[in-house]
């Protein structure tokens, strides 16, 4: 196997703490690069004078920018401003200093929220600018967007060499567990969890079911990552995932079934169910990057849940 391009040298990843980053911090070291994770603390990103402080404080050869400030349906409701400035932000400031500083590549992750709510299933790369996204995430999704539209034009007036990726919705240890901010995996399995524990008969869910979602695991999310940072060096599109969507009603009584939870699953209609469907066509990434998602399905959700049982409470 051919040497890592990232081997010897200085990577920063935004938000290489937090649930995706740590895994691709593990594989770009792992790849023999040098990995410095920014901290909040320290470097607040929406801040340009922070994102130059970046630069010149670490010296990156290559930064990956997965830091973002995201939630699920809930949270995108009730932050609609922020998430749109602080994702906008903090891309408009690290990329304008990439290209200011001479960076050698930067890597973006997306979001599948970038989508149009109405996109043929299974969702191409080229129909990302068919249509405005689905209504509670439309300030994130738009934002992460908009940095794909600033790559490609960095790329072709300033020659910046970058990735872009749309990872699909992730899941698996580490993830947020918070029932506030949480995504549908985490929340349904705290649910469930939480239910069995105390002997609970009902637990609540969002929407109708009706709507469909794909998942991908982290790691092998991470991979994809890594992946496109290595062979990619211009800002074309690329959906990470499986392929396939199960609808969210399945999905709570799949969890429910791993979890042991054998109660009443009442739905709630009045909450929103987000976008009806979501399911990625991924041949573009497979011919790109040679990558293609490994973990089975039922696999990740059961490691995903034995992490929490081991962990729960300990965040």
């Amino acid at each position: 196997m051919e040497p890592s391009p990232f081997n010897g040298r200085r990577v920063v990843v935004t938000g290489g703490a937090g649930f995706l980053g740590r895994v691709v911090s593990e594989k770009l070291r792992a790849r023999g690069a040098e990995v410095h994770i920014p901290r909040r603390r320290d470097f607040d990103l929406t801040h340009e004078e922070d994102a130059v402080r970046l630069y010149e404080t670490l010296k990156p050869d290559v930064v990956f920018h997965l830091a973002a400030e995201v939630g699920g349906i809930g949270a995108n409701q009730a932050n609609p401003g922020r998430y749109f400035f602080a994702n906008m932000a903090m891309a408009l400031n690290l990329i304008e200093q990439a290209r200011i500083h001479g960076l050698g590549k930067f890597v973006q992750v997306g979001t599948i929220c970038a989508y149009p709510k109405f996109a043929p299933i299974p969702f191409r790369e080229s129909d990302l600018w068919k249509g405005y996204p689905e209504e509670t995430n439309a300030p994130y999704g738009i934002a992460k967007k908009a940095a794909l539209v600033m790559l490609d034009a960095y790329h072709r007036q300033y020659g910046l060499k970058c990735a872009y990726v749309l990872p699909v919705n992730l899941y698996g240890p580490h993830d947020n567990f918070d029932l506030a901010t949480s995504h549908v995996i985490p929340a349904l399995i705290r649910k469930c969890v939480s239910a069995t524990e105390s002997g609970a008969r009902v637990i609540e869910c969002w929407g109708t079911g009706s709507a469909s979602r794909e998942f991908l695991y982290v790691e092998d999310a991470a991979e994809g990552v890594v992946r496109a940072g290595e062979v990619m060096d211009s800002p074309e599109p690329l959906n990470l995932g499986t392929g396939r969507e199960i609808t969210v009603r399945d999905l709570v009584t799949l969890i429910a079934k791993l979890c042991g939870f054998t109660g009443e699953i009442r739905w709630d209609a009045s909450k929103p169910d987000g976008q009806p469907r979501r399911c990625l066509e991924v041949e573009h990434a497979a011919a790109r990057l040679g990558w293609r998602a490994r973990v089975a399905f039922e696999e990740g959700l059961k490691e995903t849940i034995a992490w929490y049982r081991a962990n729960a409470g300990r965040s």
